[in-house]
């Protein structure tokens, strides 16, 4: 075993890496949350050059502000084809006062995209591990609720002025004001999440495989017992998604002869994609597998990319996987004209050689499909009511015609 990494710095407890593409190579880097001089939380970037991580190539140290810090999480938050990093926080040691901030993708600017924790003169805030029955830091999951191409979130928040702890959906939506792009806005009310009392922790999972992201949400039962809540998403909107999974393309022995390696989902690869949205202009988002290495991760064994109401094929969708130590080759392929509502399974096999993936495609049928076959079935029963009852009227056409023949005098037979 060969050490890939130099550092004396001290890791933070509890941590939050990450393996994944910070810098848009399709290699995976990585992220680690240390401590500096005093303990100072801080965030260190790891370039991966040549399969190497030789030196933090940037070091960006907690917001000023904030005294309790949770776990990094990352996302393509304003949907540029960049991974941006998620900081859930409390400006104080009690999270009476709550916030979450962004750190844009090459930047060491800090911007709040969420603060305001109020509903109905109730000021909600994050829940500090102490605090739990289970020692769970602060933490955001993360998931395109509404498939509209921006990242939503889950959190658990607590009544400050109570003992009400919940499960709250974060929606995506754009920011108000000039200081930033898009922004988080809390859904109070959602029928059966808001039900769920004494949460402990939620995150998302695709429960019918049907591309749809549902909601899991654990709580604590009165009798100290834990209990899984499961919410269907019945977001009626006809939005489309692609569903991805990137396999490691190895076997657990040696390979049989002529037996193409599956395996399982690989943790670190990359994948984007580019499109053009329905008012015509050009679209795209990116997403990590398997990236997170922290406490009740919960991430998805598998990517999916929200592409809103747009019906478009995926003009491109790029697909990375790490590399060993030493290699310089970008591990990357490209696959044009994917359908929308379907399931991609690439299979990276053999590693080195990227022009020798394959991928699997898998649609899954949308609402549209049902409606467009509505509609045909309609409009055929209209065609053929049209012919039929044109077909009736030329028949008693016919019939009158063929009376008035009867009963005409012929003259040629006097």
């Amino acid at each position: 075993m060969t050490a890939i990494l130099n550092t004396k710095t001290k890791m933070r407890v509890p941590h939050s890496h990450a393996f994944i593409d910070l810098t848009v190579d399709f290699t995976a880097d990585l992220f680690l949350t240390t401590l500096a001089e005093s303990d100072v939380i801080q965030f260190e970037t790891w370039e991966n050059k040549e399969g190497n991580f030789t030196d933090a190539t940037l070091i960006v140290q907690k917001p000023n502000e904030v005294k309790t810090v949770g776990q990094a999480v990352f996302a393509d938050f304003d949907g540029d084809g960049q991974q941006d990093l998620l900081l859930p926080a409390c400006e104080d040691g009690g999270c009476l006062k709550s916030s979450i901030y962004l750190l844009k993708h090459g930047s060491n600017q800090w911007v709040p995209v969420l603060q305001n924790f109020t509903n109905m003169n109730k000021v909600w805030g994050f829940v500090p591990s102490e605090h739990r029955s289970l020692s769970i830091p602060i933490a955001l999951h993360i998931g395109d609720y509404n498939m509209d191409g921006f990242p939503d979130a889950l959190a658990v928040l607590k009544d400050t002025l109570g003992s009400n702890q919940q499960a709250f959906l974060l929606e995506n939506v754009p920011c108000k004001n000039s200081t930033c792009s898009r922004m988080f806005q809390v859904h109070w009310e959602i029928s059966g999440l808001n039900q769920i009392k004494d949460a402990v922790v939620a995150t998302f999972f695709d429960i019918y495989e049907d591309g749809i992201l549902d909601i899991v949400v654990l709580s604590k039962g009165p009798t100290d017992d834990y209990v899984i809540h499961t919410l269907i998403n019945n977001f009626e909107a006809d939005a489309y998604f692609v569903k991805v999974i990137v396999l490691s393309g190895l076997c657990s022995n040696d390979c049989p002869h002529q037996v193409k390696p599956f395996g399982v989902n690989q943790p670190g690869p990359y994948m984007m994609y580019t499109t053009v949205d329905a008012n015509g202009y050009l679209k795209n988002a990116s997403a990590g597998q398997l990236s997170q290495s922290a406490h009740f991760a919960l991430q998805l064994p598998y990517t999916v990319l929200g592409l809103g109401r747009s019906a478009n094929f995926l003009d491109h969708l790029y697909v990375g996987i790490p590399r060993p130590p030493g290699e310089s080759q970008i591990r990357k392929q490209e696959w044009t004209a994917i359908i929308p509502n379907s399931q991609l399974i690439v299979i990276p096999y053999p590693h080195d050689k990227p022009r020798s993936w394959s991928a699997k495609l898998y649609l899954t049928p949308s609402n549209i499909v049902l409606l467009t076959a509505i509609a045909l079935i309609g409009v055929c029963v209209f065609i053929l009511a049209i012919i039929g009852i044109l077909h009736w009227q030329e028949k008693k056409a016919d019939d009158r015609e063929k009376r008035q023949e009867a009963h005409r005098f012929h003259f040629d037979a006097m």
